[in-house]
């Protein structure tokens, strides 16, 4: 069935879920797909402001976009009200993206109604996550003696929910990739020991395990522009090997995420 829904989720702030959305867009639009686009992280806007910045960036027409929509957090009488508000607004930009071949959605980083609601849609649900403890807290609890003892998380629960929210549906269990995503290139204890936990994790919990991007300046500047790292050559930009290799880093993540016609 389409339109097939990609969301971007994790209940941490900086972990990198709108340039990672855009990356992903962008790279469908390339690949002649029709994309959707939805920010649900209104309040702090970063995927929609990263879209407007691309569209100021479209002089020339050369620049693909997404239709894009986004849904701001209802503000009614009552909780009931303002869920129900919520969920409408959410079918109303699945009915009016109903023509695309991917929806790319991106959620904020704390647990609300409409981000679980979103949850609930997603046949992928990309979690990425840097390199720390605080990060993996979202995930799981270790006890403080003895790593190998843990338990699920609040995140990790939430995504159970709605895997079951997608069963009552009838509808085919949500693929959860867990992604690295701003790693450093020196290699250390730390990034070592998250790791077999991460492994250990998700074998427990069901997710697959992958790598997202290096931390790198160009994607800080490439937000002001609303560009992608799949936009420089059109825009005249050299590529320098920082961003070939980032550009391999993405063509991974999609590979790894096992898209239907990709």
């Amino acid at each position: 069935m389409k339109p097939y829904v990609i969301v971007l989720g994790n209940e941490k702030g900086g972990t990198g879920k709108s340039t990672i959305a855009m990356h992903i867009a962008v790279y469908l639009l390339n690949r002649g797909f029709k994309v959707g686009t939805i920010d649900i992280d209104a309040r702090q806007g970063t995927f929609t402001h990263y879209f407007e910045n691309r569209l100021k960036s479209n002089i020339d027409g050369k620049i693909k976009l997404s239709e894009h929509v986004t849904i701001q957090k209802a503000q009614a009488d009552s909780v009931k009200e303002s869920q129900a508000m919520e969920s409408e607004a959410l079918q109303a930009a699945f009915s009016k993206l109903e023509g695309c071949d991917f929806l790319v959605i991106d959620t904020p980083g704390n647990d609300t109604f409409l981000s679980q609601v979103a949850h609930s849609f997603a046949d992928t649900l990309i979690s990425p996550m840097n390199d720390s403890y605080i990060d993996l807290d979202v995930l799981v609890r270790l006890d403080k003696n003895d790593s190998k003892i843990m338990r699920p998380s609040v995140y990790a629960e939430m995504v159970w929910k709605q895997r079951q929210m997608r069963a009552v549906r009838k509808q085919k269990p949500i693929d959860w990739i867990v992604i690295r995503n701003r790693l450093t290139t020196l290699y250390t204890k730390n990034r070592k020991d998250i790791n077999v936990v991460l492994e250990a994790l998700s074998k427990r919990i069901g997710f697959r395990l992958g790598n997202g991007f290096c931390e790198r300046v160009i994607f800080r500047e490439l937000f002001l522009s609303g560009l992608t790292l799949l936009d420089l050559e059109d825009k005249g930009i050299e590529l320098s090997l920082s961003h070939v290799s980032a550009r391999q880093e993405l063509r991974e993540l999609i590979s790894f995420m096992r898209l239907p016609g990709i």
